[in-house]
């Protein structure tokens, strides 16, 4: 049986592929970190239908929907390069194709897929904001943009955040997938390291209870702001606002 199944071989490497867990919370941390600001935008110009960019970014979110996110990386490892070659070429720049880091075109990749989709989240927390508190902010004076820092968006955050923190839990799984763009992270690392030894089997299992463990403290974090952001006082389920979940 210890030589269908290395059993010590399963832990023993995880140090070597938490080695490369930066790079995997880089990824994480910096697309989401894009996509949900990104995906405001997008929001808000879907919202309040502003000309011309509503047809844009409603192509754009259906398109990022409608594909793959493999797909996606590969149009952004090959996409990257041919436009900055027409900016070169049409704009007179010197930028060097050659040096970009394959790393830009993950980031390049995973923040547009998350914004297309945090875009629709953001877009049904925003008009859960009640008008009421809307047109009394704005009866005090307040400017769209006042009233949308803060009144909408604090409020819609708290409404988002458990459907955010699902979308964070997918974009880190979904890093494994930047080995196609030759970033090594954890997935790839383990690849790297089944190749030696040909225990596939083994780094995968490692590979799945680090991301298990991630899983789960980014679900504690996320229950931990959902409750720190609650009202005590209703009664029942938590909710957001005080009197009725909206």
């Amino acid at each position: 049986m210890a030589n269908i199944i290395d059993i010590k071989l399963i832990f023993t490497q995880i140090p070597a592929l938490l080695a490369y867990l930066p790079v995997t919370l880089l990824i994480t941390v910096l697309a989401m970190v894009l996509g949900v600001m990104l995906g405001l935008v997008l929001a808000i110009i879907r919202i309040n239908r502003v000309a011309v960019l509503y047809q844009l970014t409603t192509l754009f979110v259906s398109f990022v929907r409608g594909t793959p996110l493999l797909v996606q990386l590969y149009l952004s490892y090959y996409g990257v390069p041919v436009l900055l070659r027409y900016l070169n070429e049409f704009c007179h720049t010197s930028f060097n194709i050659n040096a970009i880091p394959s790393l830009l075109f993950v980031l390049v990749a995973f923040s547009l897929n998350e914004a297309a989709y945090n875009s629709e989240t953001l877009r049904a927390a925003l008009q859960s904001v009640s008008k009421g508190q809307i047109e009394a902010a704005q009866s005090l004076g307040m400017t769209y943009t006042q009233v949308l820092r803060r009144i909408v968006i604090p409020e819609a955050f708290v409404m988002a955040l458990p459907n955010l923190g699902n979308a964070l839990i997918g974009l880190l799984k979904g890093t494994s997938l930047a080995f196609v763009c030759s970033v090594v992270e954890m997935t790839a690392r383990g690849k790297i390291l089944a190749g030696n030894n040909y225990r596939y089997f083994e780094v995968y299992i490692s590979l799945a209870l680090i991301y298990w463990l991630l899983t789960v403290i980014i679900e504690l974090g996320v229950r931990y702001w959902e409750k720190r952001m609650a009202i005590p006082d209703s009664p029942g389920i938590p909710s957001y606002r005080k009197g009725k979940l909206i």
